[in-house]
């Protein structure tokens, strides 16, 4: 089994991948744009894609490439987010000029780094990526903030640990690949639709779930490109799609939603601990 990811070895999304299938060999990708071709192109058989931080919020960009390409969601799973102050070995504090990482990293890090007086936040593409270019290019008046294994897998030293602003940070990763993950049983259901603009129509569509004690646990909604203020509703539901509750909740929703479509039904995080490998082992 190949799985895709975005970023460097030591990316968070590559703690993903190992904790959803230690044993399973690992694609590297520049972009998260990457790790869907890299599906569909059978170079991988899942692609493993961050959506949430508990912290840091959505990761909006991935809700949008959900829509635009096929590939369903088979699998969720979380992951401990624990930061690092990554250095060159012999590199102090105070010899800081540049601290560099992923937007997401820097803003859960914010109370950390507004104790770093006179140096600038550079945002970069990856956290693990940033720890590459700090030993590849042997800036010693630099720092990434990244994974303890990125420091590892590139040679750097915590110059601080654990420097994110909370200590639940936690970063929820979707599975999509062309088959089942596992035959665990779903109970969650990630879907997709558009309404249109007048009084009451969100109201309605989410009563077609609270009628039936549906329960929905996330509820995004994202600019419909070429339509301004126009949007899509991206909905959790904590239940399956098979379940008849849930189907006749769908239904009832497609006949006056202009769109919907079911995005994946899969096993929530939490009810996969019986077969997932040490599910509740931090990965660093």
């Amino acid at each position: 089994m190949t799985i895709a990811y975005q970023g460097e070895p030591g990316a968070f999304s590559e703690a993903a991948a190992r904790r959803l299938a230690p044993e399973a060999t690992l694609l590297p990708c520049k972009s998260f744009e990457d790790v869907f071709a890299a599906v569909q192109a059978g170079q991988a058989d899942y692609g493993v894609l961050p959506v949430e931080n508990s912290i840091g919020g959505s990761i909006h960009r991935n809700y949008d490439l959900l829509v635009t390409h096929e590939l369903p969601i088979q699998a969720e799973i979380e992951v401990p987010v624990v930061h690092q102050l990554l250095a060159l070995p012999g590199t102090t504090i105070e010899r800081l000029r540049r601290v560099y990482s992923h937007p997401q990293a820097l803003a859960q890090c914010e109370r950390f780094l507004r104790t770093l007086k006179g140096i600038d936040i550079i945002a970069t593409y990856d956290t693990a990526g940033s720890a590459k270019m700090v030993a590849d290019e042997r800036l010693e008046d630099a720092a990434a903030i990244a994974s303890a294994r990125a420091g590892e897998v590139f040679g750097l030293t915590a110059l601080a640990s654990s420097i994110q602003d909370f200590d639940d940070n936690i970063t929820r990763f979707l599975v999509v690949g062309g088959r089942p993950f596992h035959n665990a049983t779903a109970d969650k259901t990630t879907i997709v639709f558009s309404l249109t603009n007048e009084p009451g129509s969100l109201h309605k569509a989410l009563s077609a779930f609270a009628l039936r004690d549906i329960a929905l646990t996330k509820l995004e909604s994202r600019p419909i490109p070429g339509r301004p203020w126009e949007y899509l509703f991206y909905v959790d539901l904590a239940a399956a799609r098979d379940e008849l509750a849930c189907a006749r909740a769908l239904a009832n929703l497609a006949e006056f939603a202009p769109t919907l479509r079911v995005l994946g039904s899969y096993a929530s995080w939490k009810s996969r601990a019986g077969w997932l490998p040490d599910p509740l082992k931090v990965v660093p």
